[in-house]
């Protein structure tokens, strides 16, 4: 076993006393992206647990990323809430970056619900869209499953030609539909950041078939396809929209303030979304 993979156990170890102990049954995780935190004011009977309590796990750096795994009941469905996600920007590794997805993976979980703000690229979004994730481009130069593969967590070539759960977009759709909720659908880059994307790299996105870019989502979703996950949905709230010919200026707290105005019915959408699923 490496040291990856001890701190992999040792890490889940610690979680999964607390679910033994609560009685807890857990087949469900959200990823919260950044203004996004407020939906764990729904989960009920939580247990709150900061990332520095837990072995090995990576930290938080980011403001609108909360730092914590909630444990409780989201309308009656157990679930592990992150409150906050690490960007491979903040100068993690692509192992830390996707630690919590092993860490879910030991933890037996197989429906992950992925969420994150984004700037938009497709002409026809507006600020405080959510778009439902239908695929994915990845400009992070890099791949989480670049080394050693470990077999008992998954095959050396994973498919990826569904990233993104089909069942789970359509189901996300069509509540939307019924809770009147405002959705669009579309193809998700993911780039490593700091740095917004330069007017030039806008138009190349909008070339090659980008609606959305940000800077996460795709590294987790690809150890969660390597691990065996068998419902994945990816949510992004849109916090800005750009057409790579007019100049506009991106600053994270607007993306912060663009996310939180639009958790209302980020969070509507969600918890029916988890409601109608019957996984």
């Amino acid at each position: 076993m490496s040291e990856y993979q001890k701190k992999v156990s040792e890490a889940a170890d610690y979680v999964k006393k607390i679910i033994k102990k609560n009685s807890m049954k857990i087949k469900t995780a959200v990823i919260l992206g950044s203004g996004l935190g407020g939906l764990v004011e729904s989960v009920k009977d939580k247990h709150e647990i900061p990332y520095t309590e837990i072995p090995h796990f990576p930290v938080s750096t980011v403001k609108g990323h909360g730092g914590k795994l909630i444990l409780g009941k989201l309308d009656g469905r157990d679930v592990l809430v992150m409150q906050g996600r690490f960007h491979f920007y903040e100068g993690y590794h692509m192992r830390e970056v996707t630690f919590p997805i092993r860490v879910m993976s030991e933890l037996k979980i197989t429906d992950l619900v992925v969420t994150n703000a984004a700037g938009g690229i497709n002409r026809n979004f507006k600020v405080g869209d959510l778009m439902i994730i239908t695929d994915h481009l990845n400009f992070f130069g890099t791949n989480p499953l670049i080394g050693p593969n470990v077999e008992e967590w998954g095959p050396r070539f994973p498919d990826m030609s569904e990233a993104y759960s089909k069942n789970m977009i359509e189901l996300c759709e069509k509540t939307a539909c019924d809770e009147k909720i405002r959705v669009v659908k579309g193809v998700y880059a993911g780039f490593t950041g700091p740095s917004y994307e330069t007017p030039a790299e806008i138009r190349f996105l909008k070339t090659i078939g980008a609606d959305a870019v940000g800077m996460s989502t795709v590294p987790e979703v690809i150890v969660a396809r390597h691990a065996g996950f068998k419902n994945i949905l990816g949510i992004s709230c849109i916090t800005n929209v750009t057409n790579g010919e007019t100049k506009i200026e991106a600053t994270h707290e607007e993306v912060v303030e663009a996310a939180s105005g639009a958790s209302e019915k980020f969070i509507r959408l969600v918890r029916a979304t988890l409601k109608n699923h019957k996984g």
